[in-house]
Order: C-alpha cells, then structure tokens, then sequence
C-alpha cells in the first residue's frame, strides 16, 4: 500500500512561542485509510493536517524543517472555522467557484449546486443568500458542501462538526461515511462518538506535541485508557467519570433579590426583519441559562439583541435601567462571540487579556496580577507573546473568555464557549463560570451540549424559529422531551 501523505522528522515553531510544537514527529497515511488524530488542545492536531496538505508552508508561512514531506495531489480540507475557508459572498457562487474551477458545463451547474446542499441538508429559502447571514452551523454544512464539490481523493476534515446540534452533527458523519467510503480520511475531532465506527485508526499527541501511541482505534482506545483521562481527551464515558469523580449535584441558585435582566415585548432584528422575539421573561443573579435550539433558530442572534449589536425594540432593562440610558453596556454585561477571532483587536495573548483593564486606566501592577492570574487559569502562559491568529482554536475560546470576562462583569453572554475544547479544557472553563455565577454572576450560554445542560444549567431556554418556546428547569425540558 502506498504512501499518500507523510512527514519525517518534522519541527515546527511559531513566531512568539518559546518552544517547538513539533519536535521530529513521523508518521505516514495510506490510501483508503480513515485515520483520526487525537489530542488535547493545542498540541499540534490542526497544525499537522495543514503540513499534510502543504497549506503549511505553501499558504501558511510558518517556519518548518523537516527530511521528508509528502502530501496528496487530490484533497479537500474542511477547517474548523468555516468563514476561513469561503471565496465569494453568496452560498450559491461559493459551490459554483468550485465547479468553475472543476470545468463543469453552466447547463449542470444549478442542479449541482442543489445536490451539494443536498447532501449536507442545508435548506434555504433562496440558494443566492450572504453567507454572512448564515448561522455558525449552517455557514459548517456549506464549508463541507462545497469540499465534497472539489470531489477530492483526501479529505483533511478538521472538528467538521464543531458548531453543529446533535442531530446536524449525527446527519454530517452519516453523510461523510457515505460520500467518504472510498476516500482517505483525516479527521481531527473531539466529538469521538460519531466517528469510532467509522475510523480504522488513531494517532494520540500529548500536550508537548508528541506521538505516544499509533496503532488500531481499538488498541488504543482500551490500553492507553488512563493516558486519554490524564491528558484531557474525550473518551466515551468521560461526563459520567466527571460527574461521578466531582460528585456533581444541581445547581443552587442565590435568592432572587433583584432582577438583573428583564425583557419585555422583545424583539431582535437582522437587517428589516424580526429574527428573536422574546414575550416577556426576568433573570435574576446567579442563574445559569442555557440557550439551546437547532443551527438558525435564533440563539446567536438572542445573545446580539441583548448585548445591543443589532437593532432591538421592545422593553429592556439592565440591572433596573433602561438599555437605553446605560452609557457603557460592557461595565454590566460580557460577551463572547461564536467566532473569537471577531473580537480579537491585539497583537499578543497578554495584550488581548489586558486591553479592556488598560482602556480603563487601571496600574500596571494590578493589570499584571490579573493577566497572569488568568493566562494560568486559561492555560494560555505559554502563550502569551504569540499573536492570538496563531492559537488553535480551542486556545482562541480560551482566550476570548478570558479577555471578555476579566472585568468580572454580572453579566456574562457566551456562545458556544466550550466548542474545540478537550475535556480538560471544557471542565475548567464550566468550573470557572461555576464559580463566578456562585458569586451573582447571570450566565446566558448558547450550547449543544446536553450534559452541560443537565448538570450546570439553573435553567433552560429553548429557541424555536426566532422564539423562545421554552422556560423552564433542566429536568422539566427532558421530560416534556
């Protein structure tokens, strides 16, 4: 069987790093392979799918050595971050700059088009939409839809359903595994379950960026058991091992001595139309509220009314005040965009985490204290003097939390936090909003993850086509469910 990409002897080192990310990693790929990369996050697992595929250091610039590379003739590569990846504005010139490119007569092409979308059941209204109107999920499925167009003889598939519900989640691998059978894949990925059945093959990385086992998924599924615990990686089981290990209960919410939120004949618009409307709803400190709903429902778009970044009318009080008599919003509520790089405005992690602290003219020693405390609990030291665009992923959530929330602001507004995250870093980051939402911090988190509903939430919003449909305890949801 013959080699379709591999590397020898790579190193490579980012700008601003103070040690090496690769240091002489090996490892070769087989045609018709389906090989998953696991890893916790930041150790290299994106990065090496990018030298795979010469994205680095063709596209990429980063400084690499290596004896031996070679990648594939035929591949398409699916990121994590979809809006990296897309060359026109509307959905269908995104698939028919492909077909373009792939020479397909303009007589085919609108049935083409359709198939792709098909294929990933994305449905729209009108095909010639803005992808930027696109919800996180949606704006994923056209990112793959338009990878299978290439029809490629590889596919890098990097977390392809990081930003999807369960059951869109469920609907891209079932349709990956059919369109992908004769293919080679390379997945990297930490929603593991929908892909055991499907891959033949695990490579495993610590935290310093090196191979420790390489063999068969059931091999190193049941011997390198406590190194998948010890290293922070998901593992089937690995919530029911949390919950048991931290002995989890329910959450307590604080009394209710004053409304922190309230929202009355709400409404939030994109552009001339109503897309959230909310009847009449209050919040009060110390609850956590997770919005959850299908990919478009409204929640991103929920979290942007109520942080005032898009037109709203209706009544709106902060903390007792009218939204519109609060100089500065972000003094009383944080927010953490779907895509942290939107709100990225630095050249260094330090600076990104310090920035708000220094607007407000705080001392350099105070400043400090603070940034360091929270690269330590982010997990972002070793970091710190690199550019945030060079993170991964899961490294960019961290660091917009961090950022976002350092002014220790009563409100916090979250989207997504957790997606890209492994274990470790998912379970600390709900650790620390445990934390602060003990302390009277309000929680709204936008998720699709059922477990974090289950066992953080102090309540439950569910949003069904622009509206909230939903109100109520965890416990009162799955059973009505």
């Amino acid at each position: 069987m013959s080699h379709i990409a591999n590397v020898e002897n790579l190193r490579l080192k980012f700008a601003g790093s103070s040690s090496l990310l690769f240091k002489d990693v090996s490892s070769s790929f087989f045609e018709g392979e389906k090989v998953l990369i696991l890893g916790p996050s930041g150790c290299g697992k994106s990065t090496l799918l990018q030298v795979l595929s010469g994205l680095i250091p063709h596209a990429i610039e980063v400084p690499i050595k290596a004896d031996h590379i070679t990648t594939p003739e035929s591949w398409g590569y699916v990121f994590q971050d979809p809006d990296t990846q897309f060359c026109m504005p509307y959905v269908d010139e995104e698939i028919a700059f492909v077909l373009e490119n792939l020479q397909t007569p303009r007589s085919e092409m609108q049935d083409k088009i359709q198939q792709y979308l098909d294929l990933v059941h994305l449905e729209l209204d009108d095909i010639h939409t803005l992808i930027h109107t696109l919800s996180g999920g949606m704006k994923q499925r056209l990112a793959i839809a338009s990878v299978m167009a290439l029809q490629p003889d590889v596919l890098f598939l990097d977390e392809p359903t990081a930003m999807l519900d369960p059951e869109s989640t469920k609907q891209i691998w079932d349709t990956i595994k059919e369109v992908a059978r004769d293919k080679t894949v390379v997945v990297v990925e930490h929603k593991i379950d929908h892909v055991l059945d499907f891959i033949e093959r695990i490579i495993l990385f610590n935290e310093e960026g090196e191979i420790i086992a390489d063999g068969s998924k059931d091999y190193i599924m049941t011997t390198y058991k406590q190194q998948l615990m010890d290293q922070g990686i998901w593992y089937p089981g690995v919530w029911k091992d949390y919950i048991k290990k931290e002995q989890k209960t329910t959450p307590i919410v604080p009394n209710k001595d004053h409304e922190l939120i309230s929202v009355s004949e709400f409404t939030g618009y994109r552009g001339k139309f109503p897309k959230i409307e909310i009847e009449d709803t209050t919040v009060f400190p110390g609850e956590w509220i997770a919005i959850i709903g299908e990919n478009g429902a409204g929640k991103s778009t929920l979290l942007h009314s109520l942080m005032q970044l898009i037109k709203t009318t209706g009544d709106y009080k902060v903390d007792g005040r009218s939204v519109d008599k609060v100089k500065k919003l972000t003094n009383d509520l944080a927010f953490v965009f779907q895509n942290p790089e939107f709100q990225f405005v630095t050249n260094s992690v330090y600076d990104e985490i310090a920035y708000s602290l220094q607007i407000d003219k705080l001392d350099q020693q105070t400043i400090d204290e603070k940034v360091t405390t929270f690269l330590n609990e982010f997990r972002l030291k070793e970091q710190k003097e690199q550019h945030p665009y060079q993170l991964s992923m899961g490294q960019k959530r961290r660091l917009s939390v961090a950022a976002a929330i350092i002014k220790e602001q009563k409100i916090v507004l979250l989207d997504e936090p957790t997606f890209g995250q492994d274990a470790k870093n998912t379970f600390k980051i709900l650790e620390l909003i445990e934390h602060w939402r003990k302390q009277g911090t309000s929680v709204f988190m936008v998720t699709h993850s059922m477990e974090i509903v289950k066992y953080f939430s102090t309540r439950v919003w569910l949003i069904e086509e622009g509206k909230l449909t939903f109100d109520g305890k965890a416990e009162q949801l799955f059973k009505e469910i």
